[in-house]
Order: structure tokens, then sequence, then C-alpha cells
């Protein structure tokens, strides 16, 4: 028997299956490749800094180095580069942004008031600069080296979850001829269709992205203004990304590549070329939080979601305490617990 099923191989399902499978537990992944989520579209920023009033985002002092330690791991084993250390270069897109930095006293260090401007002969920058101390995960990397791994441990089969040919039995499931003392569903926005975890209030989004060449533009920062650069290859860069949450379909958009180029113009003084756009739906809650636990009356179900857009910072130390919660009965921070959500639950 199979200590566990995992459905979904986005950054929830790769991080809670590596703490799994570092435990010495016996695991099955089970995955479709889709090419609308967002963990493969996903620019994997982390960064310490939250809304538009330099605030430092929630548990970030432990999350941060949580998620180094566990990618540097992965990098060992996985032997590509995965974590990268990047300044974000955060230009004032106005008077009022700027005003609310120098309003803050700045005593974390991961935040840095700035000195003299960084790529004058790039970027128009009519106000000031701050240094942020963040990263980026090379989810173009981690995912497809994970997947050969789970391959090669004959830990993964590739096909779509059918829940018809799920069995829930007293104390453990069984799909199709598997059996195992429980499933996890880490299924991102494809929990819409989950009939055991509706009464989770997700907010789901789609969000939008460029990739772009500038040539002569060489840099390992992340820019942000309005829209954010985050390097990809030399002169090459990702730009995201937008949020829209009543959408038609999974496509990108000519709109949405408009209000994107439009804050590349606003950034850049210098031309660029357009060579992609991708579109995918992010998986967020109501009130912007993961959700992690078993369901309380099929406790061999469980879920592990709504990373939204912080799920390269979010998802080590989360999937972690999930595994805590299913093997040792730690009980996980209450932010995360699926059970704030359980008087949504009809009886």
């Amino acid at each position: 028997m199979k200590d566990y099923l995992i459905i979904g191989q986005g950054i929830a399902g790769t991080l809670l299956s590596w703490h799994l499978l570092q435990a010495g537990k016996d695991i099955l992944v089970i995955d479709e490749i889709r090419p609308h989520t967002a963990s493969r579209v996903a620019a994997g920023i982390i960064n310490p800094v939250s809304g538009r009033r330099f605030e430092i985002a929630w548990e970030y002092d432990r999350i941060f180095p949580f998620a180094q330690q566990t990618y540097r791991a992965m990098e060992a084993t996985l032997h590509t580069e995965i974590f990268v250390e990047r300044d974000i270069w955060t230009v004032f897109p106005s008077p009022q942004m700027q005003q609310a930095f120098d309003a803050k006293t700045h005593n974390s260090a991961y935040i840095l008031a700035a000195g003299q401007h960084r790529y004058a002969e790039f970027l128009h920058q009519e106000h000031s600069a701050a240094i942020i101390k963040g990263a980026n995960v090379q989810l173009q990397n981690l995912l497809p080296a994970y997947r050969a791994y789970l391959l090669q441990r004959q830990c993964l089969y590739e096909n779509v979850f059918d829940f018809a040919q799920l069995q829930l039995k007293e104390d453990h499931v069984v799909y199709q001829d598997i059996p195992a003392r429980c499933v996890i569903f880490c299924e991102g926005p494809g929990i819409a269709r989950n009939p055991y975890f509706s009464f989770i209030p997700f907010l789901p989004n789609k969000g939008e992205a460029l990739q772009i060449k500038v040539p002569g533009f060489h840099t390992t920062d992340i820019i942000k203004k309005s829209i954010m650069l985050v390097p990809q290859a030399p002169e090459h860069f990702w730009v995201g990304s937008t949020f829209e949450w009543d959408y038609p379909h999974l496509e990108p958009t000519a709109a949405k590549r408009a209000v994107l180029e439009q804050g590349v113009q606003q950034l850049l003084k210098v031309p660029y070329e357009v060579v992609g756009q991708l579109a995918a739906v992010r998986p967020s809650t109501t009130d912007r939080r993961p959700v992690a636990g078993l369901h309380p009356q099929h406790p061999q179900l469980g879920v592990f979601n709504g990373m939204g857009t912080k799920g390269c910072s979010l998802a080590p130390l989360t999937a972690w305490q999930l595994m805590q919660c299913l093997e040792n009965q730690v009980e996980m921070p209450a932010e995360i617990q699926i059970k704030r959500f359980f008087n949504r639950l009809k009886a």
C-alpha cells in the first residue's frame, strides 16, 4: 500500500512530494501536463515586501531561510540551478509611493534605500528607488527536472485523475487498483472540479505575462515599477503580470498584452521586442492564504492548495508543516489550516 497519492505536480505537489520522499514515504504523484498552470508560467519571484506600504510579508523571517534551504537541497539532488538570490530594483512610479517608502523606518535587512540610480541608460526613473533583497525560483528548471526525478524513481503516473475511479474505504483509498493511506489534492485551480473540497472558497484569477528581448540590456536584478522584469537569459526578460477575476477563456489576450506593453514603455527607454505571451490561472483563496489539511468527514482525503502569487516562497515551509501534521500530528499554523473553512461545509 502506498502512503500517499499526490494529485498534481505544480509547486504545491512538487514540494509536498519532495518532503514526503525525503522522509522515506512511499508516494505516487498523478499529474497530467497542462499548459495553463500558474507554476509553469510564473517567474517564481520571492519578494519579502507585500503591498504598496512596504510591509514585510507574513512569516517571511521563517519562510525565506526555509525556502532557501529546501531549494538548495533540491539543487544538489537534481543537479540544476533552482534558487537565485536577486536584488529587486524598485523604481517608484509616483511621488506618493516614494513618500510611503520614506515614511517607513526601514530597520529590515530586506529593504535598503537606493543610492545612485542603476541603469540610467535603460530605465525611466523620474523618482527615487529602493533595493529589496529577493530571489527567484527557476521553475523552468525545477519542474521538469523534478518530474524526471519522479519518473526515475517510478513515483509518477502521467494521466488525468478520474474521480470516478477513486474508492473511499474505511481507513484508506483505492485509485484504480492502487491502494493508499491517503490522497492529497494539489490541483491548483483544478480544485474547482473536486467534489470533496467545494466548500473551500477559492477565488482563482487569470494572469498574463510577456517574454521580451531588450538588446544590450544585461542584469541579474529583478526590476519593478508598475510591472516586473525578471531576467531569464541574456537580454531576455519575463514581464508581468496582470490580474483578472472574470475571464471567458484561458488564452493570452491582445488587451492584456497592451496593458503590459504600456508598463514596459513606461519603464524602458530603449527598444524591445515581444517574443512570447503567456497566460495561466492562479489558485487563490478568498483570504489569500494557503489551505492545507484533511477533510473532516473523510480523513483519507487531504488538500494542499491556494498558493496564489507567493507559491515559491510559501510552498516549501507550508508543505513541510503539512507533512509534520500528517505524520507526527503536529498542529499547523491556524492561518493555513483547512478547519478555518469547516463552517462552510454542508451537513
